[in-house]
């Protein structure tokens, strides 16, 4: 079988387009690359949605955790605390029990596919790990700007939206890069913490292990996907750091803060 026709028979398949059985033997290079890019898609899917939405959610939370008012404060404290106090892994595992429930008990059962219980388990930790960062921000706004503001006359919503929020947001945003990018190395925790794979529509690295297990050699499945989350990775640091050229496009070029990828070991 020639490589074009490897593209075509399992380009798609990990969103069901395609050939039905996945290779048993006689793995070629091709194979490798073109079934765990294509697993890619969910990596990429669930990576993108999740920070799309938790990007709204961590405000709202940062907000509430900056409210003097304790019936908005605890709530938030108490989000935060659950989903960056435990590990993401066991968030899958106990998630995924509590969305069986509920489906025997005939409420949600869309919930156990992992295209939108998984989805739904990484908003909320990334909401979680976001709202921290933009209200550490909030509390890093410089009181002059602040002062500025109320001389011009501006209050309430207004200096909200014309100062605090574009301001936090500069300062966060470096920090959130880096959020993003772990975010969507997490999603590789979809298919081994509780949520199946059904008819072995599986991301990239499932598609990796199985290549591991049936080849009993992980030195060239893994490499090629750590070769695409590279790629990935670059990708997400060139589009954020587009994001904060424009955030910090009033401000002299050197006085421009640059992002770095700094990774984190342990969360």
């Amino acid at each position: 079988m020639s490589c074009q026709q490897t593209i075509l028979d399992y380009g798609l398949r990990s969103l069901g387009y395609g050939e039905r059985l996945l290779p048993k033997s006689d793995f070629t290079l091709c194979q490798h690359f073109t079934l765990i890019g294509s697993g890619l898609i969910w990596n990429i899917y669930f990576g993108a949605l999740a920070l799309l939405i938790g990007f709204f959610i961590a405000n709202a939370m940062a907000l509430a955790k900056a409210s003097p008012r304790a019936m908005l404060r605890r709530p938030a404290e108490w989000f935060i605390l659950i989903f960056r106090g435990s590990p993401l892994f066991i968030q899958f595992f106990l998630a995924y029990f509590i969305f069986l429930r509920l489906k025997q008990q005939g409420l949600l059962p869309w919930l156990t596919a992992a295209q939108f219980g998984a989805l739904l388990v990484l908003i909320l930790n990334t909401a979680a790990y976001s709202a921290e960062i933009f209200y550490g921000a909030l509390r890093s706004v410089p009181n002059g700007e602040v002062e500025a503001a109320d001389a011009y006359g501006l209050t309430g919503w207004s200096r909200f939206r014309r100062v605090i929020w574009p301001t936090s947001l500069r300062l966060a945003w470096p920090a959130y890069t880096n959020e993003a990018i772990f975010l969507f190395h997490a999603t590789t925790l979809v298919f081994f913490s509780g949520f199946p794979a059904w008819q072995q529509r599986g991301d990239a690295l499932y598609y990796a292990s199985y290549f591991a297990d049936k080849t009993f050699n992980p030195f060239i499945a893994y490499p090629i996907l750590a070769f695409y989350f590279i790629l990935l990775t670059l990708v997400i640091i060139g589009i954020f750091g587009l994001v904060n050229a424009r955030l910090n496009r009033h401000l002299p070029s050197q006085a421009c803060p640059k992002l770095r990828y700094r990774p984190q070991v342990i969360r």
